[in-house]
């Protein structure tokens, strides 16, 4: 029959569908060393434009056989013009630079050795970039946040968990701490938990005069120590360090500043309540006064205050509560205006993250954007115009396009039409920004553009990369909503094998992440994982994500619906998308698996649990099994803590719910996790042997949370590949 209804065609459909299945058939099969060993999805960049006062140039970091350089490129022509620093020259193999405001020094760090996600300490040394002639800082010895003041006469940074400052011209060092002890108390850098969950490292900032120092000092004498064995050698080594797991203590932190003339440190005002979060310090413009942000424990109560650096004194400028939690923006959406003329900033109180305009002492003026869209980031305030750029899901929650608006909410324009993400460095003049765009589909293309969105050139269009996934049997993401039982719509996309035949049907691998405010489904080009995901395609699977409740772009209900009880929702969620994918033809209902990393494999651990009707086989990659293991700032703001709602931390932890697996079960994590401890692996793998559960587990001595250094990742993925093969 069926070849009948093909002869039956027209000749010229047949010839076409020929050629197209004659396509198909020649292209490479993506294989796993395409993914992890030849990159061949890899793609070009620009990376590091860092903008020049002259908005006709940027500058960057490029290294060739000769060692690192910084360069200065003009924008439009891509054109290099000049070499800025010359590691070779100065005999120092740097990795990163930054330049003072009138770029005649840069500030150079090399040997960096990086602590946790976002920390480090390395060798730093300050260029003239008019002499070429270098000044190596502390005598050698390694720093973290080495940061010039504006005035470029000091140098302020961070050793042994103290506060430093070196004088340029007489090399001379300034000690304004002398409390730091490891464990203990840290100045001016950041503790573990607001490091990871505050997204801070730097705890420092210097006056716009240079004549002041304000930082933060954490106290974390009481909170808990985490023992993390390192394997080497003949015995294991003991890494201690303060973690404070959910109701546990936190750090007491205060604010203090210090004023290099008058020598002498003024704590600020905080108020009488110490257990609370001081997450953000902001210079208002001036040296008089200083800008913090206030959480309580909580976290559904969010204070502006200002400061009076000289007295001390603070006083309330907002507040902002909520029943669930405030959001603080880790993009750090609060743009403070010039001449004390009040502030930008954004905020979910309407029910989507929008831009609000606030005078000087906190007065609503207006609220700039509002509808049922978010701004996920403002990229700059251009103030003489009055004109406010920033990123939104107006066009749609799959994508990130930029906008323009005046302050008074007039004039918004769409800059960026394309379908797809754009991520924007926008000149320090507003005049020109960089257009870094990709679709989930297309790779990226980096475009200038000037401020009104016209085009002035292309800078990478990822040619090479484009046609090479030409050649290969690469598969779109299809992107599609269902709605749940519930009556609830969620967005997911879908990956088929590159030859698919509606009329066979196919097992299906399911990846989730589903944690608060993530997004796995947005059209953009992926990541190793998506590769990875593109090889099993090739393999005969089709490939599945869904973003459940909790997740981001769909605005405050949708994502604060988990609030209390992570893991119900998005586990139904999770099954929900389970179940419409075996109400489809081509699916093969049995064969249904899951897997995730982190909040990931704590999902796809749930799922398997949950819903051993609907999974097969699950992967769990670094899961949190219970949420008392996990730290205080994340966990407390979105299940409050373990002694006000015990329920909602153990009704949804795998380990209440271990007699009820079934099907096969791989659990895999880093002997080194600082972050998801290996504690959380050992607990469930304890609670698994007493419910007489058969399950596959593997551990990656010493790997941290993201399992990678060597051999590593391609190994981890090759025996994920093998285990899906043999169980799904």
């Amino acid at each position: 029959m069926i070849t009948k209804r093909n002869l039956s065609l027209p000749t010229g459909i047949l010839i076409l569908l020929m050629l197209c299945c004659t396509a198909v058939l020649a292209q490479k099969k993506i294989s796993m060393e395409d993914v992890f060993k030849n990159g061949a999805f890899s793609q070009k960049t620009i990376s590091g434009i860092n903008w020049m006062n002259d908005g006709r140039y940027y500058s960057t970091l490029i290294t060739d056989g000769n060692g690192p350089k910084v360069v200065k490129m003009n924008i439009s022509t891509g054109q290099q013009e000049a070499i800025l620093v010359d590691g070779a020259k100065l005999e120092i193999n740097f990795t990163e630079y930054a330049f003072n405001q009138e770029e005649t020094k840069a500030l150079i760090g090399s040997q960096k050795e990086s602590i946790y996600r976002r920390s480090s300490k390395g060798v730093f040394h300050v260029v003239d970039l008019n002499s070429g002639n270098s000044q190596v800082l502390m005598n050698g010895e390694k720093i973290s946040y080495a940061t010039l003041s504006p005035d470029n006469l000091k140098v302020a940074f961070v050793q042994n968990n103290d506060l430093y400052f070196t004088d340029l011209a007489s090399n001379q060092v300034t000690r304004v701490t002398y409390d730091g002890e490891f464990n203990k108390i840290i100045n001016g850098a950041a503790d573990w938990v607001y490091e990871e969950e505050f997204s801070m490292a730097q705890a420092f900032s210097w006056s716009p005069d240079g004549k002041k120092l304000a930082f933060i000092r954490f106290d974390e004498t009481e909170v808990p120590v985490y023992n993390m064995q390192v394997w080497r050698g003949l015995y294991p080594e003991d890494y201690r360090f303060k973690y404070p797991k959910a109701g546990e203590k936190n750090s007491e932190v205060s604010i203090h500043v210090f004023d290099l003339l008058g020598k002498k440190t003024v704590q600020i005002e905080t108020g009488s309540e110490k257990d609370i979060y001081l997450p953000r310090i902001y210079w208002t413009g001036d040296a008089g006064t200083l800008a913090f942000i206030k959480l309580n424990r909580l976290q559904n109560q969010m204070d502006l205050y200002y400061a009076n650096t000289n007295s001390g004194r603070s006083r309330l400028v907002l507040a902002e509560k909520s029943e669930t939690y405030v959001d603080l923006d880790y993009n750090d959406n609060l743009h403070f205006l010039e001449g004390n003329k009040g502030f930008i900033r954004t905020s979910e109180q309407d029910g989507f993250k929008h831009i609000y305009h606030h005078d000087q002492q906190g007065k609503l003026i207006s609220q700039v954007t509002s509808g049922n869209w978010e701004v996920t980031e403002l990229v700059g305030v251009d103030e003489n115009k009055k004109d406010i750029y920033f990123i939104s899901t107006e066009v749609s929650t799959l994508d990130r396009n930029l906008f323009v608006i005046n302050f008074n909410g007039r004039g918004k324009k769409n800059l960026t039409s394309q379908p797809g993400t754009h991520r924007i460095n926008m000149s320090p003049d507003f005049k020109y920004f960089i257009d870094n765009h990709s679709t989930a589909n297309t790779p990226l293309e980096v475009t200038l553009k000037e401020s009104d969105g016209k085009l002035v050139k292309v800078l990478e269009n990822n040619r090479e990369l484009k046609e090479r996934v030409s050649r290969m049997a690469f598969s779109p993401k299809e992107f599609f909503e269902f709605k749940t039982q519930s009556n609830v719509s969620l967005n997911a996309y879908m990956i088929k094998p590159p030859q698919f035949d509606a009329g066979k049907k196919y097992p299906v691998l399911m990846y989730v992440y589903g944690g608060p405010g993530s997004q796995n489904v947005t059209n953009s080009w992926g990541s190793l994982r998506d590769f990875w995901h593109q090889h099993l395609a090739s393999e005969g699977y089709i490939v599945v994500c869904v973003d459940n409740r909790g997740t981001g772009g769909k605005g405050r209900d949708f994502k604060h619906g988990t609030y209390a009880n992570l893991g119900k929702l998005e586990t139904e969620d999770q099954m929900a998308g389970a179940r419409h994918l075996a109400t489809l033809p081509f699916v093969d209902s049995k064969r249904i698996g899951i897997w995730g990393w982190s909040y990931g494999g704590y999902m796809s651990s749930l799922a398997l649990m949950l819903g051993h009707d609907l999974f097969k086989t699950a992967i769990a990659v670094a899961p949190v099994t219970n949420w008392r293991f996990y730290d205080t700032i994340y966990t407390e703001r979105y299940l409050k803590t373990p002694q006000l709602n015990p329920s909602g931390y153990d009704d949804y932890s795998p380990i209440t719910h271990v007699n009820k697996l079934k099907g096969n079960y791989l659990l895999i994590h880093g002997t080194g996790d600082d972050n998801v401890h290996f504690q959380n692996s050992v607990d469930l793998v304890d609670a698994l042997i007493r419910a007489d559960k058969q399950f596959e587990t593997f551990y990656y001595p010493n790997r941290n949370h993201g399992i990678y250094g060597g051999n590593t990742t391609w190994h981890l993925y090759h025996m994920m590949t093998d285990y899906i093969k043999r169980n799904l």
